[in-house]
């Protein structure tokens, strides 16, 4: 089980560089991509609780 996920992380890894060396500005969208997304979720987190602390109340 370990040794699939150590060659898991190794393909991501590869994968990754291969990305990053042969199409630079297509990498930097999908990093962008994933902020965007982690930024999206952040701020639902945000409202989520915001609503919650103001008691549930729509």
């Amino acid at each position: 089980m370990v040794q699939t996920k150590k060659i898991g992380l190794y393909v991501a890894v590869v994968f990754v560089l291969y990305v990053v060396i042969t199409d630079p500005a297509k990498a930097a969208d999908y990093v962008q991509i994933g902020f965007e997304g982690i930024s999206s979720a952040a701020q639902a987190i945000g409202d989520f609780m915001t609503w919650i602390a103001n008691g549930g109340n729509s």
